[in-house]
């Protein structure tokens, strides 16, 4: 009874946990886009509400909320309502079984950093996220509005024909670790060759997977209908595509969807492809402190950067800014705080980096017309899928 009582408990825990750190990180990674894109165009984005607009994303949630929700006499009013949220949640739903580090001890219970281990867990999340397709449609359909049909014709052809090249660019994964479970394919790439070279798939003999990986990713780009590959939303074709008519909160549900599910891509591509949150080295070269190395970098940038231009309460959020990031880094030096955060540092850092190119791209490549990326997807990256998995089955049948 008592483990029964711990066991539920822990995970209510682990559920609100996720939950929350999931919604924080939805909110500000919209924060983190707007800088790095305004910073490559030589703007200073958000820089207002807030020290460096920091509390930007907190107005703009409340402005939403509370704005004025209009529904058009024209809609199919039950679709149009649900659309949005079926969109969001089957987008939040997904990352319930992805693999954050491997087992801890918690108050006397031993518990993995996952919401819940499924030994089809790969399955689940293609399942799941293949639905999201749903919300789109239907809140093009529900919309009763040409534009809006228009962009969600052109998402669910989009989505559905690189949700096949997606699937491709990982069946080579699963043909190296013989498993669906995402913990177990973490864990099959766990060591190092030669001592030094990580036993990610990327490098995984007998065939590493950087193609199935450049397949992966790139479908991820369109299935998440990102630039350069977001031809649902263009507004100078579609107003504002399959979203055209919604207002309010509704309107930021099909946005919290997207970001998302981008988060989601990421993580896969981490659990995948670049060893969860195993580090990239082993600890005999002195791994374990890089968060450290990391807190200090950081710590000396921002108090750097406090005595440039920034002035009043700009340079002093930055100097306290860069005092926390040292003393997060110093924390890395006891042995509880190593040992349990250590792999969320490493998966959180593998995953950032994603989340990264992917507003990188946003703000360098342009958009495809839709013939190119149709084509595209159907006369390049699906042969190169196709071929990836041949070779990959070939090489494991021969050498595996």
């Amino acid at each position: 009874m008592t483990f029964a009582l711990s066991f539920y408990t822990l995970a209510v825990v682990k559920a609100l946990v996720l939950l929350g750190i999931l919604l924080i990180t939805l909110v500000y990674i919209q924060w983190v886009e707007r800088k790095l894109i305004a910073h490559i165009q030589g703007r200073w984005g958000p820089n207002r509400v807030g020290p460096h607009g920091l509390l930007q994303p907190i107005a703009d949630s409340l402005k939403l909320l509370t704005k004025e929700d209009l529904t058009p006499p024209h809609v199919h009013k039950l679709i149009f309502v649900m659309a949005p949220f079926l969109a969001v949640s089957l987008a939040l739903i997904s990352i319930a079984v992805i693999p954050f580090g491997g087992e801890v001890e918690v108050f006397g219970v031993r518990t993995t950093l996952q919401l819940t281990d499924l030994n089809i867990g790969l399955l689940f999340i293609f399942a799941v996220t293949s639905l999201g397709v749903y919300g789109i449609a239907l809140g093009g359909w529900a919309s009763n509005n040409k534009y809006s049909l228009f962009g969600a014709l052109r998402s669910s052809a989009q989505m559905l024909s690189y949700e096949l090249s997606l699937s491709l660019g990982v069946v080579g994964v699963l043909l190296l670790s013989g498993s669906l479970s995402l913990r177990r394919i973490v864990d099959s790439q766990a060591g190092y060759y030669f001592g030094f070279l990580p036993r990610w798939n990327v490098f995984h003999g007998p065939l590493p997977q950087l193609v199935g990986f450049l397949v992966y990713l790139t479908a991820a780009f369109a299935e998440t209908n990102r630039v350069p590959f977001d031809l649902p939303e263009a507004e100078t074709e579609l107003v504002a595509g399959f979203h055209t008519e919604y207002s309010s909160m509704k309107f930021a549900l099909f946005f919290m969807a997207e970001y998302a599910n981008m988060i989601t891509v990421a993580c896969l591509a981490t659990v995948l492809f670049f060893g969860g949150w195993h580090a990239p080295l082993p600890e005999s070269w002195g791994i374990q402190y890089a968060p450290l190395v990391v807190g200090a970098l950081v710590a000396g940038l921002l108090l750097y950067h406090s005595q440039g231009a920034f002035a009043g309460k700009q340079r002093r959020s930055m100097q306290v800014f860069g005092v926390v990031a040292a003393l997060i880094g110093a924390a890395f030096l006891l042995q509880p705080v190593r040992v349990l955060f250590s792999p969320l540092f490493w998966f959180a850092a593998k995953s950032g980096f994603f989340l990264f190119l992917y507003i990188w791209v946003r703000g360098t490549l342009p958009r495809f017309r839709y013939d190119q990326l149709m084509g595209f997807g159907w006369k390049v990256l699906f042969p190169v899928g196709v071929a990836n998995v041949l070779v990959t089955a070939l090489m494991v049948a021969l050498f595996g």
